[in-house]
């Protein structure tokens, strides 16, 4: 008898969260290993651990309480791994210096697998005067440049690679070239992106009022506020970026507004923290704890909710202090607020269960009363924590419980607060679940709708060859076991066929009780008009919203997983080919004889060179690059220049323009440091060879210039972005990508956009 409710469950759990010697040997024999070794490593830190060990285990048993991914996957492994999902940096210093010194602790913390958040709005605007020096400043958006380079050369723990989120205040005078940064598809293609909105620019667009652009207390522009709204809406309806945050209700609403200041978030927005912030992440699977599902008195049982929440709370304040932590100020700032990001997953499953239809006011009700229970439990819980282990250091009673998340709740829980304190200053957090919801049988993820009742994949199989599985919603296959074939009922709805404003409906009911906030996608049809998309952002504001993210597929953002209401009205995705992987063209076959030169790169510190030799075939009368060796008695370089010759020469061969490479080469960063050569500072090693091409491919006549080879693959989408299959992911190659929770993720492998 296996656990798992789906294939894709237990290959989702083989390839992410079981534990594996590096040979690939399984020490995890099933998932209940799994469970049993995170419940022995967050007991650990107990007075008693059999006792909670237990209890813990009791709450991950057949997925009823899904710690995040990196908890699961880290937690009593013994490495060197950091069990929190979200990070906010320090402040960045206007200073080149303090500039540097924060991309270095960016890069030592998305090494140890944490996902960063920064405020760029405290570095100086371009054109700014520099002090001390005659030059002007390069303004935020040349740092980007720089920690989008350095996070494309950190791969995190695990499988994960660095995600980023960039915020600006939409104040900063640089804030309209931060709104069209991605409209390059080649630039920050490592970061999300959202405006920090406040409330006196939320008033001035209504009041169609003007708005001063200011950094040190100078004013540099004057515009009208409702141009700036509209540019950043623009660029939200055409390329789905930049996410809106409101920055002063997060503030306002802070149960910590006394003792710090947010500015930022973690990448899908669900985490605002303060500088050198950091929290953990889990969900409550609602759909495992609804009884008589889809019958008349079908219902959530409450007590078993209230029981799961209070163990979820204790085992992850244990997280708090079993965790290993990239930089002490992060370690520090969690021992002293002790937050924690409790949420849910399979809301929409739970609903159907119930037979709601997501987006009404009677399902925003329903989910409003869970989400006040699991709130109240929560805080309830780490009052009982308290009195047995103290309230977080920073606790101050008077202060706390008159923030604005508590100011409305219930008195029996203020009292308890008041007179024996809190564990923990902030509880609750919905996040994004694409990968843990896939692991516990497919359920809805977060507080999204069904994206695809059913959708087919296909599974590349150890000989090679590839079959076809379907992958089905829990509440589906539950409707299926139950009822057979019969006609999926008019409340089965999913993400395409809500309008947007059920979207933000469920959004903001569900934000009322979450004391942090909340990572959603409101997706739009292609043909919403442009006042209409604008009217969702308003009405995210109006109705209490922390911030807002939409995706509204097209030519430039591209399509993804669709689904289409087939003749018996259930739902399925529709995918018009089979999602292999294409092949642009064939490679170059090699002739008898080519023309080279080589190249003698000798790295400073290094006591040997490296010889780079670079072939080049006659085409059409035009010599391109074929093929690259390259050499050097340094034997600590032997392995990474073999791969690295195999990998270059590869791609020369398959034809096409092929200078992204130099590109891609020249943006390595070496954490520990680059060099200067010839009065230029390279970044890395890598960065030098990638010159030496580029240096070349002028030579031949390839480029016509330093700078001006592709920014990006034109191969790395393997089909146009108006293909019905919309983009393939990245890991496996497969066309089932979904925007879920402001995240492209893929069904198939669970790879997601934001790590």
């Amino acid at each position: 008898m296996t656990r798992f409710a789906a294939p894709i469950a237990e290959q989702i759990w083989d390839m992410k969260y079981r534990l594996k010697e590096g040979d690939g040997t399984p020490l995890d024999r099933s998932v209940e290993d799994t469970w049993r070794r995170v419940a022995r490593a967050t007991a650990a830190v107990e007075a008693d651990p059999a006792v909670w060990e237990d209890r813990f285990y009791a709450a991950l048993e057949d997925f009823r309480f899904l710690p995040a991914g990196r908890i699961t996957a880290g937690a009593g492994t013994g490495r060197s791994v950091t069990l929190f999902n979200c990070f906010v940096m320090g402040t960045i210093p206007d200073s080149m210096g303090g500039i540097f010194d924060m991309l270095k602790e960016a890069a030592l913390t998305m090494q140890q697998g944490g996902g960063i958040g920064y405020d760029f709005s405290t570095i100086r605007p371009k054109g700014a005067d520099v002090l001390g020096v005659a030059a002007d400043a390069s303004g935020p958006l040349s740092f980007m440049d720089v920690w989008d380079s350095m996070c494309r050369t950190i791969m995190s723990a695990g499988s994960r690679r660095g995600a980023m989120m960039a915020c600006m205040r939409c104040d900063h005078p640089d804030i309209e070239d931060f709104i069209t940064a991605k409209s390059d598809a080649a630039r920050l293609r490592n970061f999300n992106v959202s405006v920090l909105v406040t409330d006196a620019f939320m008033e001035a667009v209504k009041a169609d009022g003007p708005w001063e652009l200011v950094f040190g207390g100078k004013v540099y522009r004057t515009i009208a506020a409702r141009d700036l709204w509209n540019r950043i809406m623009r660029s939200t309806y055409d390329y789905a970026e930049p996410g809106v945050i409101f920055i002063d209700r997060i503030n306002q609403m802070n149960n910590l507004a006394y003792c710090e200041t947010i500015a930022a978030t973690n990448p899908c927005g669900e985490q605002p923290l303060p500088p050198y912030g950091a929290c953990l992440l889990g969900s409550i699977n609602l759909a495992r704890l609804v009884t008589g599902a889809f019958e008349e008195g079908a219902h959530l049982d409450e007590a078993a909710l209230d029981d799961l929440v209070a163990t979820a709370v204790r085992m992850m304040d244990n997280v708090v202090d079993a965790s290993r932590f990239p930089l002490e100020a992060q370690a520090r700032e969690a021992q002293a607020k002790r937050r924690i990001g409790l949420g849910v997953t399979g809301l929409a499953d739970a609903l159907l269960m119930l037979r709601l239809r997501y987006g009404t006011e009677e399902a925003a009700r329903q989910a409003e009363a869970w989400m006040k229970r699991i709130a109240r439990s929560a805080y309830l819980a780490s009052v009982e924590i308290a009195k047995e282990k103290g309230a977080f250091p920073l606790f101050d009673a008077e202060k706390f419980l008159a923030s604005g998340a508590l100011r409305h709740m219930d008195d029996d829980v203020r009292a308890a607060i008041r007179e024996h304190g809190i564990r923990n200053a902030l509880l609750t957090s919905i996040a994004p679940t694409g990968t843990i919801s896939l692991y516990a049988g497919n359920v809805s993820s977060g507080i999204e709708p069904v994206f695809a009742y059913a959708y087919t994949r296909k599974v590349l199989q150890r000989d090679g060859s590839r079959t076809e599985e379907e992958v089905v919603d829990y509440a589906v296959q539950m409707w299926r076991d139950k009822y057979g074939d019969a006609d999926l009922p008019d409340f089965f709805v999913n993400a395409q066929t809500l309008q947007p404003l059920e979207h933000v409906r469920m959004q903001a009911a569900a934000q009322k009780w979450v004391d942090s906030s909340i990572s959603k996608t409101i997706n739009c049809p292609e043909d919403i008009s442009f006042p209409d998309f604008k009217d969702v952002y308003l009405e995210a504001y109006e109705t209490g919203c922390k911030g807002c993210t939409t995706y509204r597929p097209n030519e430039v953002t591209g399509s993804v997983l669709t689904v289409s209401e087939s003749a018996d009205r259930e739902p399925a995705a529709q995918v018009s080919e089979p999602g292999e992987v294409v092949y642009i063209s064939e490679p170059l076959d090699r002739p008898q004889a080519l023309e080279g030169n080589t190249y003698k790169l000798k790295w400073p510190g290094s006591e040997h060179a490296i010889y780079i030799t670079i072939n080049d075939i006659v085409l059409n009368g035009h010599r391109r690059p074929f093929e690259i060796f390259i050499n050097s008695k340094n034997m600590e370089h032997f392995s990474w220049t073999v791969a690295l010759t195999r990998m270059i020469s590869a791609v020369f061969r398959r034809g096409g323009d092929v200078s992204f490479v130099v590109e891609e080469l020249k943006a390595v960063f070496d954490p520990r440091g680059g060099a200067w050569m010839q009065g230029k500072y390279i970044p890395s090693i890598l960065a030098a060879i990638g010159g030496v091409i580029e240096r070349h491919l002028i030579a031949i006549g390839f480029i016509d210039g330093e700078g001006m080879g592709l920014k990006s693959d034109p191969h790395a989408e393997l089909v146009p972005l108006g293909h019905p299959r919309g983009k393939s992911c990245p890991s496996c190659g497969s066309f089932d990508l979904r925007m879920i929770e402001g995240c492209l993720t893929c069904a198939a492998c669970g790879h997601s956009k934001c790590g």
